[in-house]
């Protein structure tokens, strides 16, 4: 154990620092448990779009092939050379229970068939349902980073305060209390010792008052018997 001042001031200051330790653990708990709240609303939503971000691309995926198979390879071809174009997304960001995660605001992917960039003539109706469904994908993909982002974060946040929740109640809190009923069994022992030896003290004090009594009587009773032999 840490050594301590067994004194009355160093226990006061142990008793404030556990009752400080004691509500910095509950502030970190209500904060998990906030956190934790929070974490599973996002990851509803994360899994309801990862199913549909399934279907969606599974879809997508279906009318590749079919295109593929139908439809000439070179217009194919052109048609997702002529539609290739970047994303754009601006990145901004908020806090929950001051936990900074990102949002995302994009420029929305799906286009109209006349937005695409290829000729409407030449292309059939399976290249558009192809280029549609991949678009739906993009824009699911997009919004699924954004609160993939923000659930890891959180899941991050959830764990630190749970290290630090640990720290004090398993670690920091007993070993303060032990501190402090250190300190109190010494100053307890402390005030027995010098209670012994003030009793000590007021015994031999008695003692020596009651010989100093006995002398004196004595000495009077020798002077009584004196005087009354001298008068005789």
């Amino acid at each position: 154990m840490e050594q301590v001042k067994p004194t009355r001031m160093e226990l006061m200051k142990k008793k404030a620092q556990i009752k400080l330790a004691e509500q910095g653990r509950d502030l970190l708990r209500e904060k998990m448990d906030a956190l934790i709240q929070e974490f599973f609303k996002i990851l509803s939503s994360v899994s309801d779009s990862r199913d549909e971000l399934e279907q969606v691309s599974r879809a997508a995926d279906k009318a590749l092939m079919i295109a593929a198979a139908v439809d000439d390879p070179v217009t194919l071809k052109s048609a997702s050379f002529a539609t290739r174009r970047s994303i754009t997304v601006d990145i901004t960001g908020k806090n929950i229970m001051g936990v900074p995660v990102p949002v995302i605001e994009k420029k929305r992917v799906s286009k109209s068939m006349m937005e695409r960039g290829y000729g409407i003539i030449s292309t059939s109706a399976r290249i558009d349902e192809t280029a549609e469904r991949y678009e739906v994908e993009l824009d699911l993909l997009i919004k699924l980073a954004e609160t993939e982002t923000a659930m890891r974060r959180l899941g991050s946040e959830i764990q630190m305060n749970r290290r630090r929740v640990n720290a004090l109640e398993q670690i920091l809190i007993p070993e303060l209390k032990g501190q402090a009923k250190y300190i109190k069994n010494a100053i307890e022992e402390r005030e027995r010792e010098d209670l012994f030896r003030l009793k000590k003290v007021k015994s031999i004090l008695e003692r020596k008052k009651k010989k100093a009594k006995e002398k004196r009587l004595s000495g009077k009773a020798s002077e009584i018997k004196s005087n009354g032999i001298s008068t005789t």
